[in-house]
């Protein structure tokens, strides 16, 4: 009896750790998509206001888009690095 009660517990526990790590996952594709869905918003907006700022304004988005990726990579990598090493 207590074998299988040590059995379940940890089926129990790697279920719950990979559903974690696929939910944390999403999170971060979603909150990456709603950040550079903000750049672009406030960039667009700063161009309509400024034309002649058009070339440093896409620069910087660029660049902080780039930025925002790279975080989102990094947290999709470790959330699937904790499913994966469990």
């Amino acid at each position: 009896m207590l074998l299988s009660t040590v059995l379940l517990q940890a089926a129990g526990a790697a279920i719950w750790g990979k559903v974690a790590g696929a939910a944390g996952a999403a999170v971060a594709a979603i909150a990456a998509a709603y950040g550079i869905g903000k750049i672009g918003q406030s960039a667009m907006e700063a161009i309509a206001r400024q034309p002649e700022a058009a070339g440093n304004v896409r620069t910087s988005m660029l660049i902080i888009g780039a930025l925002v990726e790279g975080a989102c990579l990094f947290a999709i990598i470790a959330c699937l690095l904790a499913i994966v090493v469990k």
